[in-house]
């Protein structure tokens, strides 16, 4: 089969498309044909391996992982004994990130907990736009942020991908939404449901004088005090990405600061979950939430993907067809 692999760490150049063996399955395994994947911020630092604490998940001199891409989605081919989700000829989607990544191949292995019946409404490139960004986004609003109906919320950095499903899970929740984003993007937040829109570049976010009862940052930089002094009494922070000092602020100030009051700031790491993608399912299906898709490229095209995803502004998703 065709595969992306990466042997070292570094910039998108390091990867090469091979022509490698398509992989075995075991008993409790699942081979997928892959139609379809996507990038995250993750792929990136599986690329370059930096931060460099994230090698000792990732492999300290080398990738652990030679082929990059948590996203997924794509029909099944062949199952183990054991497996009992699934059968050939299902039409799948998932998260590989806990389960060896590899889904910038033309088949990976994965254990059936990495898979959800894909919806039928979706196609297999929206598909794989949904796992990892999705994931994160619930996660960070439902169960951080413990998010209710009738909430303020706003998302900094509502264009991206992640952004994007925040903004739709969050008025999928009931809440009053305010996305943060520059001009070029103020259209497209305002398509996906959001109540009031922030262009950061007219609008001085740190001058607004709005109380929020959650923030949700996930890209962008602005001073953990600037959050702070936006929320409500008893508001939360949560943050989900961003530059290198908005991440370093809530992991390490957020603790100190929530024992100051009532208001609480942090973080959320993602963590792939089957349940919480059945739940997003749920949501497509029912017509509250849907990618939203900025580029496709092909497996052969995948370190031009990354260039361009590195560039940070990418509308939405970018999407690999293969």
């Amino acid at each position: 089969m065709k595969a992306i692999v990466s042997e070292k760490y570094g910039p998108p150049d390091v990867l090469q498309l091979k022509e490698i063996p398509t992989p075995i399955i075991n008993d409790a395994q699942v081979l997928v044909k892959v139609h379809a994947a996507s990038l995250n911020y993750g792929n990136v630092v599986l690329l370059r391996g930096k931060p460099f604490l994230a090698r000792f998940a990732f492999g300290l001199l080398k990738p652990k992982y030679s082929i990059p891409g948590g996203d997924i989605s794509g029909t099944v081919e062949a199952v183990g004994k054991d497996v009992k989700q699934f059968q050939p000829g299902d039409e799948v989607f998932g998260d590989l990130s806990l389960s060896g990544w590899g889904s910038f191949a033309e088949y990976v292995s994965v254990p059936e907990r990495a898979l959800v019946r894909k919806p039928a409404s979706l196609s297999f490139e929206e598909a794989a736009a949904v796992p990892m960004a999705g994931v994160t986004a619930l996660q960070a609003l439902r169960d951080k942020g413990k998010i209710q109906s009738g909430q303020r919320v706003l998302i900094y950095g509502a264009s991206g991908g992640v952004g994007t499903f925040a903004v739709q899970i969050a008025k999928a929740f009931g809440a009053e939404v305010t996305a943060v984003c520059s001009s070029r993007n103020v259209s497209i937040a305002k398509s996906i449901g959001a109540d009031h829109v922030i262009d950061y570049r007219r609008d001085d976010f740190s001058r607004q004088t709005e109380r929020y009862d959650l923030i949700l940052a996930v890209n962008g930089y602005q001073p953990i005090s600037v959050y702070r002094r936006a929320l409500t009494s008893n508001g939360t922070y949560v943050m989900a990405g961003g530059s290198g000092a908005q991440m370093f602020q809530a992991m390490a100030l957020g603790p100190l600061l929530s024992m100051c009051g009532r208001k609480k700031m942090g973080n959320v790491l993602h963590k792939a979950n089957q349940k919480d993608l059945v739940f997003l399912k749920e949501l497509i299906e029912t017509g509250k939430v849907k990618p939203v898709i900025d580029l496709g490229f092909k497996l052969s095209e995948v370190p031009e993907a990354f260039r361009y995803f590195e560039e940070g502004h990418a509308q939405g998703k970018v999407v690999i067809s293969v």
